[in-house]
């Protein structure tokens, strides 16, 4: 069995920040939206809007986020099963 290390979070207290974490994370992307100037950058030949560079880095946050919770919960699952 695994030992927990100093520090690591449980899988109850991982579950009760979830949700709060993708709540920040859109309040940000909005804020972002709002707070960034209107202009477009050339990138890779094809003009961007300026303010959709912030809010593709939250996305990949986010996206971590989601895929952390995910491993989290198989990982719980597959210690739980071993123990029967």
């Amino acid at each position: 069995m695994r030992e927990e290390q100093p520090g690591t979070r449980t899988g109850s207290d991982l579950a009760r920040r979830y949700p709060i974490a993708l709540l920040l994370y859109g309040v940000l992307a909005v804020l972002c939206w709002f707070t960034v100037g209107e202009g477009t950058i050339v990138l890779f030949g094809k003009p961007v809007e300026l303010r959709l560079i912030p809010i593709l880095i939250l996305a990949t946050f986010a996206l971590r986020t989601v895929l952390v919770r995910q491993a989290d919960k198989i990982r719980h699952q597959g210690e739980s099963n071993r123990r029967f």
